[in-house]
């Protein structure tokens, strides 16, 4: 019986990344259109604008955009990382920051959007 060395490194993640990209790009596209139309037919004061984030489907669906980022730039920037840097504890220590800086950048966001102290 011959068995096949199957080479399990690198960013081979298929199709699922793949569909999470996708998916988080429509999130963004769809976030990024609704607030051209709100630039469009808002009063431009920044009285509007505090009152338009200060509903909660505008603030649900900005952390869900923000959310979708982290992942997209995740998978991206682990697939670089994964695809580009050779010495293994390199790439630990680029994935672990990566992570800090992102889980850092989830953290701000929730303060911002939902006003937390």
């Amino acid at each position: 019986m011959v068995r096949s060395k199957r080479k399990i490194t690198g960013a081979h993640y298929g199709l699922r990344d793949w569909v999470l990209q996708r998916l988080t790009a429509v999130v963004m596209i769809l976030y990024t259109v609704c607030l051209l139309v709100g630039l469009l037919f808002l009063p431009k004061d920044y009285a509007s604008w505090q009152a338009f984030f200060s509903y909660t489907i505008v603030r649900i669906f900005t952390q869900v955009t923000v959310l979708a980022l982290l992942a997209h730039v995740w998978v991206g920037i682990r697939d670089v990382w994964m695809d580009y840097v050779k010495p293994l504890g390199l790439r630990l220590t680029l994935h672990t920051l990566t992570i800090l800086w992102l889980l850092g950048t989830l953290v701000y966001s929730i303060k911002v959007i939902w006003g937390i102290a």
